[in-house]
C-alpha cells in the first residue's frame, strides 16, 4: 500500500479530559455501572476531523498497518500521546479509513508524537503497511522461535539450552 497522508485542521483533543459518566443498567443483570461519556470538547473535535476525512481517505483498510500522527498542540497544556491516539484511533474507524482499530488492524503507532504550534495545530497522519515482520498472533512455534533467538543474546544460555 502507497502511504496515505493527510491532516487534520483543528486542534487535538483527548477523549479522557472532562468525561461525563453516566449510569447504565444493565437489563439481561439488572446490575448498574458506571459508562464514562467522550467530553463535549472531545465530541467538536471528533467532528471537525470527521468532516475533513473525504471519500478518498475512507479506504475501510483491512490489513495491518502502522499509524503516525504527528500532533502539534496549540498550548504548552501536559497532554498525554496515548490518550490522544486513541480518540484519533476511534475516529479513523468512525471514518472508514480503518474498519476496525484493534490491533489486527492498527498494528502500531511508531513514530507518533506531541509538538507545540501555536498559530497552526494540527495532526498530521500517516499510515503505512505494518511491518513485514509483524505477525497477529505467533504460533506456538513462532513463540518458542523468537524465545529462542532472545535466549542467544544472553552469554551461557543458549549453550546450555536455558
Amino acid at each position: 500500500m502507497k502511504p496515505l497522508t493527510f491532516t487534520l485542521l483543528t486542534d487535538p483533543r483527548t477523549k479522557k479530559n472532562s468525561r461525563q459518566h453516566m449510569k447504565v443498567e444493565n437489563e439481561s443483570t439488572g446490575k448498574s455501572y458506571t459508562m464514562p461519556l467522550p467530553s463535549k470538547q472531545f465530541k467538536q473535535y471528533e467532528k471537525d476531523c470527521l468532516k475533513q476525512i473525504t471519500g478518498f481517505y475512507r479506504r475501510r483498510i483491512d490489513t495491518p498497518v502502522n499509524v503516525k500522527c504527528l500532533y502539534y498542540m496549540q498550548t504548552r497544556r501536559k497532554v498525554d500521546l496515548v490518550n490522544l491516539l486513541e480518540g484519533t484511533c476511534d475516529i479513523l474507524r468512525d471514518a472508514g479509513v480503518v474498519v476496525d482499530d484493534n490491533r489486527n488492524i492498527i498494528a502500531s503507532t511508531d513514530g507518533s508524537r506531541v509538538y507545540w504550534d501555536k498559530k497552526n495545530p494540527r495532526v498530521e497522519i500517516t499510515i503505512t503497511d505494518a511491518d513485514p515482520e509483524y505477525t497477529q498472533w505467533d504460533t506456538e512455534k513462532g513463540v518458542k522461535a523468537k524465545h529462542e533467538s532472545l535466549l542467544d543474546l544472553i552469554p551461557g544460555k543458549a549453550e546450555s539450552g536455558g
